[in-house]
């Protein structure tokens, strides 16, 4: 393998992760279409799943073109399967309760403005603008989920007690966040990408000041963390996620929107 087809490869992979994490969470977050709390409430989830629909649409297609084997967006978001799926595990949790849902947007919210802040400076000047695109998005997320959190943390003692639950419930699939692997370290060396081991202290001190001010508790983690979405280890909740979300264009592949 050449070096050219070496640096497309790391960069399909790459591009993958980013892309269908924001596919799964969109796919997510659309399930609260018509049953959020609030009217409000459920315009505006129904807006931050078609951010992230936009954001995996940019990333699949431009993965695509990198990949070089004519496979658009749609291709690679309803013709593959579970283990070919890079998506952060934590995206692809039920979403439970509302608070619960807010705990883990919020998780994966704070990761994402951090990871496409630097991408918006990567030598790679599409994915630099996919990147600067998003963040402005993103930052939304992060106050939107923020400030729930902030809300339902210091409300009432039950509604403290079950966001608590739901951070303990999560936090497993933190470190899979930040377990880099060889695909990052060469993006990493051509300034395609940046440290994972960089972005995590940030992404910490972001999420401490809010935990603090929703008077919740960053847990200890007595179970082992759940890790391997970058060689598409997944938990049994995609599987259901892609029977739903893929049966149309497998069952139809020549249907078309009239």
């Amino acid at each position: 393998m050449n070096t050219t087809t070496e640096n497309n490869s790391a960069l399909f992979e790459y591009l993958l992760r980013l892309g269908d994490t924001s596919l799964i969470l969109g796919h997510r977050l659309a399930e609260w279409c018509g049953h959020a709390p609030i009217l409000e409430e459920d315009i505006a989830l129904t807006n931050i799943s078609l951010d992230h629909i936009g954001q995996a649409r940019l990333l699949l297609d431009y993965a695509g073109k990198i990949e070089g084997k004519g496979r658009s967006e749609d291709a690679l978001a309803y013709h593959r399967d579970a283990r070919q799926f890079r998506n952060l595990l934590m995206a692809e949790q039920p979403n439970g309760d509302f608070g619960n849902t807010m705990v883990r947007q919020f998780l994966i919210s704070v990761y994402n403005f951090h990871l496409y802040s630097a991408l918006s400076k990567s030598a790679d000047a599409e994915l630099a603008a996919i990147a600067a695109k998003s963040v402005k998005e993103v930052a939304y997320h992060v106050r939107h989920s923020s400030d729930w959190l902030i809300r339902l943390g210091d409300g009432t003692a039950e509604s403290h007690e079950r966001v608590q639950q739901s951070i303990n419930d999560l936090w497993i699939y933190v470190d899979d966040f930040f377990n880099g692997d060889e695909v990052d370290a060469m993006l990493v060396s051509q300034n395609i990408a940046p440290e994972l081991n960089a972005i995590r202290p940030l992404w910490n001190e972001t999420v401490q000041l809010t935990m603090v001010k929703a008077g919740l508790q960053i847990p200890q983690v007595n179970s082992a963390m759940r890790t391997g979405s970058r060689k598409g280890n997944h938990t049994e909740y995609l599987g259901y996620i892609l029977a739903e979300m893929q049966f149309l264009p497998r069952a139809y592949p020549d249907a078309e929107w009239l």
